[in-house]
Formats: structure tokens, sequence, C-alpha cells
């Protein structure tokens, strides 16, 4: 949470975004409901050096990160609860990641984003589950998926956004 002058206090989990200078955390404008099904989540989405809000577009270069609570999960439902810490509009795509491939290595095309073939879901709605326009800045959205064993890439795909290391593997057995 923030301490109502729109600085983080250390209550909302940014810690997990890592406290290095140049991050910072939006206001919160939403949190998801208490109660939600399966193995629970959490993935933090942020962007630095921002100063006020932005859109999603974001110049090659930006430094950005998507970290989730943890990177292991077993098979099953599970519901990705989706946090905006940064100030650009954010989403989550789940896509299939092939064994011995790492997180990041897919191919960027020319509008800066990467094939979301196979995606199984995504939380890209503010304030919502499923599917929208985006997480804006200081949102939450989720989507609770069923996950066979295999292994998965957590990806925001907004233009230039996994170029700029918005991505992360997700073990699920």
């Amino acid at each position: 949470m923030t301490n109502g002058s729109g600085h983080n206090n250390g209550d909302d989990g940014s810690a997990m975004m890592g406290r290095e200078s140049g991050y910072h955390s939006s206001t919160r404008t939403c949190m998801p409901p208490a109660t939600l099904p399966g193995t629970l989540v959490q993935v933090r989405l942020g962007d630095m050096g921002m100063t006020t809000m932005m859109g999603g577009v974001a110049p090659m270069g930006a430094r950005m990160r998507l970290r989730s609570s943890t990177t292991h999960v077993a098979a099953g439902t599970v519901t990705l609860v989706v946090s905006n810490l940064g100030w650009r509009t954010h989403e989550l795509v789940v896509l299939p990641l092939a064994q011995g491939v790492a997180a990041g290595r897919r191919v960027v095309g020319p509008h800066g984003r990467v094939s979301e073939t196979g995606s199984l879901g995504e939380a890209s709605r503010s304030c919502g589950p499923g599917s929208g326009e985006g997480i804006t800045a200081g949102s939450a959205g989720w989507t609770t998926l069923t996950l066979p064993a295999g292994r998965y890439e957590l990806v925001c795909n907004l233009r230039n956004h996994y170029a700029n290391g918005m991505h992360q593997a997700l073990s699920v057995s």
C-alpha cells in the first residue's frame, strides 16, 4: 500500500519487485476478491523511472519487471493475481514454454510483441478477471486457469514490454 502521498510504505508486496533505486509503486485503486479458487500465485508488474501514469507503449530499453511469488506450483487450478505496481499499463499472458528453453527467448515481432499462439489465458482487465484493455497503474487483475504439468512463461505482451524484461518461467508438476 502507499502512505497516501503515493509513496510505497512496503505493505503492497513491492519488496518482491526488489528495492532498486528508480522503481516506484502506484497508489492502489482496487484489490482482487479475498477468496479465489485454486493455488494462488501473486504476480507483480512494474517499471522504472516513471513519475506519472503512462500508457502501455514503452521505448526499447525501458527497465521493467514481472515477478511472481513462486516459480513452481502443483498441476490443477491456479489463480494468478496480477498487481500493476508501475506507472504504465501492463498485462499478463500465460504461454507454453518448451523443455530446455529459458524464459525471455521468444522472437519479438515488428510490433514489439511475441506470438500468443497456444496461450492458456490472460489477466488484462483492471479490477476484474480475464481479458480486457490492460491493467492500469495501481490496479489488479486476475485469471483462474487449469494448468497441466509443464513449463509456462508469464509475459507482459504490450509493445516492447517483453523485450524490456517482463517475463518469467513457471513450472507446473
